[in-house]
């Protein structure tokens, strides 16, 4: 017989908070954040951390050819495709304490949980902790899920480097966790990822729970421009062919281009490397990523092709070689319905505020969506501050979002009497 749990069961909010808190031991930050980057040592250590409380919860352990952890409860019936549930363990260089942990630790914290109550699923549970969601290390983001998806090419994947020229592939080696799992031979029921907003509207809402429907689509654009190295104080402003300029320009026709499209678009620029970087030397190249974001597809196509298109304008008056190349994209999602009506029916059943909300950060579960039913769970973050090493969340916030996404795998699943 397979029933719904009951409205009582809740999640230990003790519990999840102290693996919160003892993940973040691992890779701190300078600011009370945490710096755990992609395939790091840091990101090692947390990945063995993460193993041993799996394994103690009694799962077993699979790791794919990306990196990507996979800690399965098994069900009753060996048939069932399992209820996958995650997030990722690795941050950005200032990066806090939630995003993407509060993911993977409450999913584990679903399973600790029917542990405790003695819960049987049809369906077996999946605990993934997904390789470089982030991005920051080795572009673009969602590396691994992206592979699994079938976006992404593991040859590619492997020979993505990072600012100092290491491989994605050869970190992977050299931190062990290179696993032997053909990346996307898993099949899934269905995916839940559970995320703080990164963002402000519950919070000024006062919404406990956000019930996320869909997902922002993205273009990330790296710029290359070209000028020629010169004095600062020497050259005079009508010889001087400054890519340093160009981009200024740049950035202010993208931020044009996204309020000309208002509601809903977004663009900036929030990663520019200068060569040589030298205080009294003009950049003679200038390389710098351009982020537009929209949950519709026909406004952000229609940002990158204005800004592909002005840009040349504006470094060609200024003498200013131009290149650029597509890093990072996924289009908008719509997430699944019956699992949207899953999350929001959790948050009614257990008396919680909710409302609904597109995500406008991209997510693990982006790709997943290319492959199964999938959806999200979102609570508030204090000031919508995230990337940040003072993002914070609430114990009680983080509860209740792990209370509904509890049920609604729960339900998913299937529980066997």
């Amino acid at each position: 017989m397979v029933a719904a749990p009951g409205e009582n069961m809740r999640v230990n909010a003790d519990r999840l908070w102290d693996s919160l808190m003892d993940m973040a031991k691992i890779g701190p930050g300078i600011a009370g954040g945490n710096n755990r980057q992609t395939l790091t040592d840091e990101d090692g250590e947390g990945r063995h951390l993460f193993q041993r409380w799996c394994e103690d919860a009694g799962m077993t352990m699979g790791v794919d050819r990306m990196g990507t952890m996979f800690a399965t409860r098994p069900g009753t019936d060996p048939d069932a495709l399992p209820v996958y549930v995650g997030s990722h363990l690795d941050t950005q260089p200032t990066g806090g304490k939630y995003d993407g942990v509060l993911g993977v630790l409450g999913a584990l914290e679903v399973v600790r949980t029917m542990n405790d109550l003695g819960i049987k699923t049809k369906h077996p549970i999946v605990v993934t902790n997904w390789a470089n969601e982030e991005g920051a290390r080795f572009a673009p983001a969602m590396l691994a899920s992206g592979v699994f998806a079938g976006i992404h090419a593991l040859d590619y994947a492997y020979g993505r480097k990072d600012p100092e020229g290491k491989t994605y592939g050869d970190e992977l080696k050299r931190i062990g966790w290179m696993g032997d799992e053909e990346v996307g031979a898993r099949k899934m029921h269905a995916y839940f990822e559970y995320h703080i907003e990164q963002g402000p509207i519950l919070e000024a809402e006062d919404k406990q729970i956000g019930v996320v429907t869909h997902c922002q689509g993205l273009w990330w654009l790296e710029f290359t421009l070209t000028g020629r190295e010169a004095h600062t104080g020497s050259t005079p402003m009508n010889l001087r062919v400054n890519a340093g300029l160009a981009m200024s320009r740049i950035i202010e026709m993208v931020q044009d281009v996204a309020m000309g499209e208002q509601p809903g678009a977004v663009g900036g620029v929030g990663q520019v490397f200068f060569s040589p970087n030298s205080r009294n030397v003009l950049p003679g190249k200038v390389v710098f990523t351009v982020d537009i974001r929209s949950p519709d597809k026909a406004k952000l196509d229609r940002m990158r092709a204005k800004i592909e298109a002005e840009a040349p304008k504006i470094t060609d008056a200024l003498g200013v070689g131009c290149s650029i190349e597509a890093i990072g994209h996924f289009a908008p999602v719509t997430f699944d319905p019956t699992l949207v009506t899953a999350v929001r029916t959790a948050a009614e059943k257990l008396g919680y505020s909710h409302m609904n909300l597109i995500s406008g950060a991209g997510h693990d579960a982006c790709w997943a969506a290319k492959v199964a039913p999938a959806t999200m769970v979102m609570c508030p973050c204090v000031g919508g501050l995230s990337h940040n090493e003072a993002e914070d969340i609430s114990k009680e916030w983080a509860a209740a979002g792990c209370d509904v996404l509890f049920h609604a795998v729960v339900e998913t699943a299937g529980i066997v009497e």
